[in-house]
């Protein structure tokens, strides 16, 4: 079906630059973009999630307290790279 939508010059913009960089076309994306914001919100909660990331052995640092933000403050702001914290 044809019809006319009126859209923000600078949205056009950016999206028919987008368009073209991914080989589609303007009215594709609107129609993806249509198409996932009519997708119950039911749908969306249950789609599955990436995993996180995990690096190092786990655990904290010696002398980290989660609880305590002022001590949190205190060690971000000493200005010590992280890797060489450990």
């Amino acid at each position: 079906m044809r019809t006319t939508v009126t859209i923000d010059d600078q949205l056009y913009r950016e999206l028919k630059s987008r368009a073209g960089a991914s080989g589609r076309t303007v009215g594709a994306l609107i129609e993806d973009a249509v198409r996932d914001s009519l997708r119950a919100p039911e749908a969306i909660a249950r789609a599955p999630l990436p995993p996180l990331p995990v690096s190092g052995s786990g655990g904290l640092m010696p002398g980290v307290d989660l609880t305590d933000n002022a001590s949190l403050r205190e060690l971000l702001d000493e200005g010590i790279p992280l890797l060489e914290r450990r």
